[in-house]
């Protein structure tokens, strides 16, 4: 009987409890990691006026190469005046990009590139928009000063210059030299957003697009 009250009256002991296997599974799991931030991006219509920009450029290289290619009639006509027009649209975007530029100065670019980078991927810019402005005036220059007016996608037509044909020759050799400075530079601008993309994986790309939800949205 003493027995039986001593084994009442001993305390009980709880028995040792499993570790769930959530808790086990957040210890291995180890500290969360802290995603990169994201750049500041180009606002909207920046954003917009690059891509349009774009879009007009890989319009326009291919129709200059297929009208040299042609003989004269109206099938080149036809080529000649959208190749004009085209140029006389990207010198307008340009315009209104560098206006805006002005205001609104471009987002902070990463920071984890030297000054030398920096440096240059600014001049890359820079010069883009230089040969954007020189292409079209000098391929204006060339039309106007041999006599004739330009037409604009058949709208409107961009007045003749006094008849010069020096003037029109020094233009015209402007013009083609200048065509291989472009293909440099856009080639060398898509490349360097694409060393971007798949080797500094730094977010720069994303600054000329539009910002998604987390949907992808």
């Amino acid at each position: 009987m003493n027995e039986m009250v001593r084994d009442l009256a001993a305390p009980e002991v709880d028995s040792p409890q499993l570790e769930s296997p959530k808790v086990a599974s957040l210890e291995l799991a180890g500290p969360e990691v802290t995603p990169a931030p994201t750049l500041p991006r180009y606002t909207p219509l920046a954003q917009a006026l690059h891509w349009v920009t774009a879009l007009l450029a890989f319009a326009i290289l291919p129709i200059a190469w297929v009208m040299q290619a042609m003989s004269r009639g109206p099938q080149r006509e036809a080529l000649v005046t959208i190749h004009r027009s085209l140029g006389v649209t990207i010198l307008a975007l340009i315009a209104i990009r560098m206006l805006w530029r002005a205001g609104h100065p471009a987002p902070a670019a990463s920071g984890r590139h030297g000054v030398f980078l920096r440096v240059a991927a600014e001049a890359g810019h820079w010069l883009l928009y230089a040969i954007f402005i020189v292409m079209p005036v000098s391929g204006y220059i060339l039309s106007a000063a041999g006599g004739h007016t330009v037409p604009f996608f058949g709208l409107v037509d961009l007045p003749a210059l006094p008849d010069n044909r020096a003037l029109s020759e020094a233009a015209r050799f402007v013009h083609n030299t200048t065509s291989w400075a472009v293909y440099a530079l856009v080639a060398t601008h898509i490349g360097a957003a694409a060393w971007h993309v798949a080797v500094f994986r730094d977010g720069t790309l994303e600054r000329m697009l539009p910002a998604q939800d987390a949907a992808g949205h």
